[in-house]
């Protein structure tokens, strides 16, 4: 299979590193964890930005980061069977919100006992 250097291809063959990248965190037990992302089919992703200015665009200006080398954030989530970095996507969906308990269908009625 030849190689596609040019033009438009969507993922180039080369996976040369991106450089040092704005990746999203969250708090966790021991510190900070990387934020893990789906792609529009569902698959997990990790996500770095190449600029500040870019992550909070995405994100929001309250979205903590930290700063990895592509390698870094790579090795970091493989163990958990993450094996896509996606750089500086463009928009994110929202984050899910809890809905309350769906109404009962019928309002329950209490018999009286005489």
């Amino acid at each position: 299979m030849p190689e596609h250097r040019y033009g438009d291809d969507s993922e180039p063959s080369d996976r040369s590193p991106a450089g040092p990248l704005y990746v999203p965190v969250r708090p966790g037990p021991s510190g900070c964890v990387v934020r893990l992302f789906r792609t529009p089919p569902g698959h997990r992703t990790a996500v770095g930005f190449t600029s500040a200015r870019r992550l909070t665009a995405t994100l929001g200006r309250g979205q903590a980061w930290i700063r990895l080398a592509e390698p870094a954030l790579r090795a970091l989530t493989a163990p958990l069977g993450v094996t896509t970095v996606t750089v500086d996507p463009r928009f994110s969906a929202p984050a899910p919100r809890p809905t309350p308990a769906p109404a009962p269908a019928f309002p329950r009625r209490i018999a009286r006992i005489a």
